[in-house]
């Protein structure tokens, strides 16, 4: 081994123990394997084709031409934020401690509260997402008819095989996602190039033409409205869901090598290419489609309708095998993704039955009850609400309000009692990213509770209110938040002892 990696792992190790925290996870990820996490779980070919009545089915190619573009950049501003918190603070489930640091214990817990909120339904919704894509690809080659049992059987089966994969280990889960990040850009790469061959005409207009296509003119994807505004900020839910995830190279942070900088790196690469091959990929599906006002008409069904059209049949088979096995990979890397925050909020005793949450298996070094525990949860959730469209608002309310919170206490905490930044560090702009970032999250939720997806209101309000009820009833006089001062330079010894017990253990 080389001095650099060893230099990188000492500083690994020396930047963890000062958070209060033992190295129990195996740190075998480097950077390219950080990144690619981030992306298989951002996965244009998931969010980008599953969501894609979304945009169509609302104002048409302006969704996507114009559209994707803003909501690329809502995502990136986010990302922005969080590069820099991460680098200072590169630690599992960096959410969690990030908010508790900057904003305080129970801010801290709310964070972990609704950013494992939004993993687990993210989780259901790339899983529904991934059946609905199944079905639609192959389902009549199968002979296989839509049921709420086939989708309940299909979501639970790839569920298990994720969570089995995450079980024997990290290093089985990175070489599927730098699979994943591979085939991701071929695919997409493959997918546009064909679309821009067999297009009858390239009508680039289309990219900033807006129609209305609300009600039976969109397939019903959205309710009739005269609003062509509504109907443009609806269609944004279709980037903002696609580009959603990228906190899974914080949630790996200590499986990372050279964290501090690899991680705030994962999260703005991860955004930055997806967005631009998303782009590429969806401008060249609107000039591929013959007929938009037909191709709106299809509503959720409008990328199978314009590749029957469009794509000779074995190209076309050969291009959803390689979506379908993207999408899986998605779901894949979406569990170590909320595993790891289960594990870090376990670990601070901030989850029910955390004593058994936050253990690591010795042989596999991976936190075992985290990850069933992820994927069982995210099965209920899809079994009580199975409507995609819902299941995917509650997802972006969710995981975006978790994005927003440790930025905005950053913005109150930069330069007072937050002094050390990490080796990626905008400087005072920080300080503007979280405003844009407060109003970004204004927008989404206010988006993401709009018909016909307002049963996303009255869940997130369930929710919210179950929250407080937990924290006001019980954690607020239990709960200690992660190891700040005095409390990290005792835990060292305790630090010591467990990593010198999984080392004999291994």
């Amino acid at each position: 081994m080389s001095s650099e990696p060893l230099a990188h792992h000492d500083e690994d190790l020396k930047v963890l123990h000062s958070m209060g925290y033992a190295q129990e996870l195996a740190r075998n990820m480097k950077g390219f394997q950080n990144f690619a996490i981030s992306f298989s779980i951002i996965c244009i070919l998931s969010g980008g084709i599953n969501s894609l009545g979304q945009g169509i089915g609302g104002v048409g190619g302006a969704a996507i031409g114009i559209g994707w573009l803003l909501g690329c950049a809502v995502s990136f501003v986010f990302a922005l934020g969080m590069a820099q918190i991460g680098s200072a603070y590169p630690t599992a489930g960096g959410l969690y401690h990030w908010g508790s640091i900057l904003g305080g214990r129970g801010y801290g817990w709310l964070t972990a509260w609704l950013n494992l909120l939004g993993l687990v339904t993210v989780l259901g919704a790339i899983n529904v997402g991934t059946y609905n894509f199944f079905l639609g690809a192959f389902g009549s080659t199968l002979g296989l008819e839509g049921s709420f049992g086939l989708q309940a059987a299909f979501v639970i089966g790839i569920t298990a095989v994720q969570a089995i994969v995450n079980h024997v280990g990290i290093k089985a889960t990175a070489k599927l996602t730098d699979l994943s990040g591979y085939l991701i850009f071929i695919v997409a790469v493959v997918l546009t190039l064909s679309l821009l061959a067999y297009a009858p005409s390239w009508d680039f207009s289309r990219l900033w033409t807006f129609k209305n296509y609300s009600g039976p003119a969109g397939g019903d994807v959205w309710p009739q409205t005269d609003s062509m505004l509504m109907l443009f900020g609806l269609g944004l839910l279709l980037p903002i869901y696609t580009i959603t995830g990228f906190d899974a190279s914080a949630h790996t942070a200590e499986e990372t090598q050279n964290a501090a900088n690899a991680v705030p790196k994962g999260i703005i690469t991860s955004v930055l290419w997806s967005a631009l091959f998303g782009y590429l990929m969806l401008v060249a599906f609107v000039l591929a489609i013959p007929d938009m006002d037909k191709a709106a008409a299809s509503g959720w069904g409008v990328f199978f309708s314009t590749l029957d059209a469009v794509l000779p049949g074995g190209l076309k088979q050969t291009l959803y095998i390689g979506i379908f096995i993207s999408q899986f990979i998605c779901g894949l890397a979406t569990v170590t993704s909320a595993s790891r925050m289960i594990f870090a909020f376990a670990r601070d005793g901030g989850l029910p039955a955390s004593a058994a949450l936050k253990r690591v298996h010795p042989g596999f070094r991976t936190p075992v009850a985290a990850i069933w525990t992820a994927a069982i949860i995210s099965v209920l959730f899809t079994l009580y609400t199975p409507a995609y469209t819902t299941i995917v608002s509650v997802t972006v309310i969710f995981l975006f309000l978790s994005y927003g919170m440790p930025i905005v206490a950053g913005f109150f905490a930069y330069g007072g009692r937050w002094t050390k930044m990490g080796p990626w560090d905008m400087g005072p702009v920080y300080r503007v990213v979280a405003v844009l970032v407060a109003l970004c999250v204004a927008l989404i939720f206010y988006l993401g509770v709009q018909p016909p997806n307002d049963a996303a209101l009255k869940i997130t309000l369930a929710f919210l209110a179950l929250t407080a009820v937990v924290w006001f009833g019980f954690e607020r006089r239990r709960f200690k938040g992660p190891p700040v001062g005095d409390e990290v330079s005792k835990r060292q010894a305790q630090i010591a002892a467990a990593e010198k017990a999984l080392d004999a253990a291994a």
